[in-house]
């Protein structure tokens, strides 16, 4: 559990935190293996045995005062009693994790048949409305899929267009049964009457050759048969059979009959592609045209909100089912991810994109995904001392309908990230000379399958299970912070790279609410009165009688080297396809994309999205300088023949057009650049495309749309595409005018 807070020190009160300009909030990483420093927690058993305070309900921990009969919440300050068990268990403190330290992992006594719900199901949902090249590609990601499910798992493979296949790989040949899709309304009889639920789902480990056979069966639906099933459209135009919304929801219902008898969790593999246009949950794709333009409407802010609330109100089904959605698009054509984005991210799954088939890492992005160790069944709580609390909840998780501050996620793997952000509760603020801390408790439930060869993580001394099993723990992480003395303190604490993270969630949502270009603007506007306040408070610029000259003003944050990343930050954000507009090219469906890829990263991969990482090599074994800004003249003036550019979805290795033709191209696999490529490729969440450019030989466009601090990089012609210099130049105008309004300082 890695937890990493924007300000290390907090503000005092609540001014501070207005005045100071920072985002007040933390990261967390639930599922992760260690903390932020790389300590794992202390792992044990009895969590149904740790007190808890009768007010808050906040947990037991290292911080609390403890004398022999009671103890003192961290949290809140109530006391509370000891019961005799935990008296007894007390005497011996070094036998008990809470004691020994604040960051714990223990066993919670499951219900219900563990021996029944110990096998994880798999279901792929594959589109036939599709090409040949399409169903290719599904078939070798889902062969890639089939190595990295442990033995003991189910598999079921169900297809769809204008209706329903379910496959019975169990016997000899493949047998699929149809239930053919009304194009209004639900279907007119259960799957599990077309076939039972048993028969579907096939052990991987005795059936995973049947699986591939089934799999080589797989043949798009004709034109033919979609439009005579589909029939005829809205205003003469033929719809398509692409029956998803109705297949997705049959689904959902034939595996939740089965929750918590055969099955703990299921996951769904969705692959589309193109947009649901047929049947329940149908989408208009004719909203993606030219008639915005026409209509005089900002298709920035049109695109962005969904168009039904079907998929959202599938989603709370698949939640309630224990079904986690993973929607896979491989298209290029308008999809509408702003409406099925939420089964998938609200259900705890994944939703990728692809724009063609051709250079897809769809086969090694589903393996990576499932060879990942993941927790399902997931509840986050976080809860702190009383001077604070939790203001928003940032990440791809399913809210409880009654409990404030608690999230629901299906499936959690050890990358999931959220952020939440805090406001005090009153005006009060922290006590700067008390011995109370702001204190922080981050608590997380969720279960397990451990294999028949492993032994209790609890570190039991029971032999080893002969089948896979269930375990249920909680996970215990308790934090205090110090509180800042001024505001100087509070910038020299500042995490950038934890700012950004905050900044790109507030920044979504602004863009869903209220479109792209009000996105954008708050960003500005965030960076201008930041760059006031710290001038105020390092006291840079002096300005009075109503005048400031913009020589006067430090936008670089040159005394604060905690801020100084801040603004490529920014100013890569701004440059961001997340952020850029409509008539730029940017795609919907791909701004959608980032915004759920971008909303689950921890802070360092965003980081690197925003902002890639370039750096230099004399030779392939021997790096020149470890990080260059985005720019031509950084190239120049390195000298270095060799560029490794890492953008996170992409690695680029850059030969410039004077480098040594001596030096191997591309560069060797025992080379030390090779295995510096080969580790981040394995550390990333998503597969990364891996492109060699030479130089004066190869076209250098890809490498040279990311160094984007230069001006007008693209030659778009767009107004507001500025380079780095120009980027500052106007903050710096902008602070002037904003520290020398009538109303402002």
């Amino acid at each position: 559990m890695a937890v990493r807070p924007s300000i290390a020190r907090f503000p005092g009160d609540q001014r501070e935190q207005e005045v100071c300009g920072v985002p007040w909030g933390v990261t967390l990483v639930p599922f992760a293996a260690k903390d932020e420093n790389g300590i794992p927690p202390v792992y044990g058993s009895g969590g149904e045995l740790l007190p808890r305070c009768e007010n808050c309900w906040g947990y037991y921990n290292t911080y609390c005062e403890q004398d022999q009969w009671s103890w003192e919440c961290s949290l809140c300050g109530t006391a509370n009693g000891l019961s005799t068990a935990s008296i007894s268990r007390y005497s011996i403190p070094d036998s008990c994790p809470e004691i020994v330290s604040s960051f714990i992992d223990l066993e919670l006594p499951l219900e219900g048949s563990e021996e029944m719900q110990a096998r994880p199901v798999y279901v792929a949902a594959v589109d036939l409305s599709s090409s040949e090249e399409f169903l290719e590609l599904t078939k070798s990601a889902l062969l890639a899929a089939l190595e990295a499910l442990g033995p003991g798992s189910l598999f079921g493979l169900a297809t769809f267009s204008h209706k329903i296949g379910l496959y019975d790989v169990q016997g000899p040949i493949p047998v699929v049964k149809n239930a053919f899709i009304p194009p209004e309304g639900n279907l007119t009889m259960e799957l599990e009457d077309v076939m039972p639920l048993f028969s579907f789902l096939a052990p991987v480990d005795t059936c995973k050759d049947r699986i591939a056979s089934a799999l080589d069966t797989l043949r798009p639906t004709t034109s033919w048969e979609r439009t005579t099933a589909a029939g005829q459209g809205v205003e003469g135009v033929l719809l398509g059979g692409r029956g998803f919304g109705v297949a997705m929801e049959a689904l959902l219902k034939y595996l939740g009959s089965e929750y918590g008898n055969t099955f703990a969790l299921a996951r769904v593999f969705a692959f589309l592609s193109g947009p649901p246009d047929y049947g329940l949950g149908q989408l208009d794709t004719r909203r993606y045209g030219e008639q915005y333009a026409s209509k005089g409407e900002d298709a920035d802010r049109a695109l962005l909100p969904e168009q039904t609330p079907f998929y959202k109100d599938l989603a709370a089904v698949a939640v309630q089912a224990g079904v986690c959605v993973d929607i896979f698009a491989v298209t290029n054509e308008y999809t509408d991810l702003a409406s099925l984005k939420f089964l998938s991210i609200e259900s705890g799954g994944f939703l990728f994109l692809y724009s063609n088939t051709d250079d897809s890492t769809l086969p090694q992005d589903m393996y990576r995904m499932l060879s990942r160790p993941y927790a399902f069944n997931c509840v986050l709580r976080v809860r702190a001392s009383s001077e604070f609390k939790v203001g928003h909840s940032y990440g791809h998780f399913f809210p409880d309908p009654e409990y404030e501050n608690v999230q629901h996620i299906i499936c959690c793997d050890s990358f999931a990230t959220y952020a939440y952000d805090f406001d005090f509760v009153n005006d009060g603020g922290f006590s700067r000379h008390g011995k109370e801390l702001p204190t922080l408790q981050i608590a997380f439930q969720y279960t397990v399958v451990v294999p028949p060869d492993e032994p209790s993580i609890s570190g039991s001394k029971f032999s080893k299970r002969t089948t896979y099993s269930l375990q249920r723990r909680l996970r215990l992480r308790t934090l205090q912070f110090g509180t800042a003395r001024n505001i100087n303190e509070i910038y020299d604490s500042v995490d950038s790279e934890v700012v950004l993270s905050i900044l790109v969630h507030e920044v979504i949502l602004s863009c869903l609410e209220n479109g792209v270009r009000e996105g954008r603007i708050l960003l500005h506007e965030w960076l201008v009165n930041l760059v006031a306040q710290y001038n105020d408070a390092f006291k840079i610029a002096e300005y009075g009688r109503g005048s400031l000259a913009t020589s006067h003003v430090d936008v670089a944050f040159t005394q604060c080297p905690q801020l100084q990343p801040l603004p490529r930050l920014i100013f890569a954000l701004l440059r961001n396809p997340l952020l850029r507009f409509h008539e730029e090219g940017v795609h919907p469906d791909y701004r959608i994309y980032l915004q759920c890829l971008f909303s689950a990263l921890e802070p360092s991969s965003l980081s690197r999205a925003i902002y890639p990482l370039l750096s230099s090599y004399e030779t392939p074994d021997k790096q020149a300088f470890p990080r260059h800004s985005l720019s031509r003249a950084a190239l120049i003036t390195s000298g270095s023949p060799i560029f490794f550019l890492d953008a996170f979805t992409a690695l680029i290795v850059f030969y410039s057009s004077t480098a040594d033709a001596a030096l191997p191209f591309p560069p060797p696999q025992d080379c030390l650049l090779r295995s510096t490529i080969n580790k981040v490729k394995q550390e990333r969440i998503i597969t990364p495309k891996l492109i060699f450019i030479r130089g004066g030989h190869d076209d250098a466009t890809a490498f040279e749309n990311y160094l984007i601090e230069e001006q007008d990089v693209e030659g778009s012609g767009f107004t507001s595409v500025m380079g780095f210099v120009s980027f500052l130049d106007e903050i710096n105008r902008d602070v002037v005018e904003y520290v020398t309004k009538p109303n402002g300082k």
